[in-house]
């Protein structure tokens, strides 16, 4: 009997699995191993056929969880919230400052953008640095389509679009 419930139990694990590789074959991820960053540091393919959100993009903004982007950056659409922090650059208007090739570019592995000195993380990268944590070795701090959300987000965030970033 509980031979059965294990096979049942295993069967379903690996259908599952098989469903989600499938997912992810039919969204056309480009796997961080993959990512090609540009000599003029761009990224100009999407990471995902899926299409990116920018409402997502700022909740994965200020999530301090995931990109907890908030740590070191601030925009109009966060000043509200405490503990923002002044480390990086304002993000106000940065959709009019860098194409969303170039966003991307950063977010995936800023490390090659600005330089190793720089404290932003890589983003979606399983480049394994001298601070990463055991736990994280090989892993992407982001998934593909967490990344094209967060560009989608930062793109917005234009004058020339009229749009003030996500209200």
């Amino acid at each position: 009997m509980k031979t059965t419930h294990a096979y049942s139990i295993l069967a379903s694990f690996f259908v599952n699995l098989s469903v989600l590789a499938s997912q992810a074959q039919a969204q056309n991820i480009i796997p961080p191993t993959d990512v090609v960053i540009t000599d003029d540091y761009r990224v100009t393919e999407p990471l995902t056929t899926e299409a990116p959100d920018p409402f997502r993009g700022l909740e994965i903004f200020v999530d301090r969880k995931l990109g907890n982007c908030v740590a070191c950056h601030t925009n109009f659409d966060v000043a509200a919230m405490q503990f923002l922090g002044k480390v990086g650059p304002n993000l106000d208007w940065i959709g009019d400052r860098y194409t969303e090739d170039e966003l991307r570019a950063i977010i995936v592995d800023s490390k090659v953008v600005f330089g190793a000195g720089t404290i932003m993380p890589a983003f979606y990268t399983a480049r394994n640095e001298f601070r990463t944590l055991e736990a994280f070795k090989g892993k992407t701090i982001l998934t593909a389509l967490q990344v094209e959300d967060i560009v989608a987000y930062l793109s917005s965030l234009s004058q020339e679009s009229g749009f003030d970033g996500v209200d």
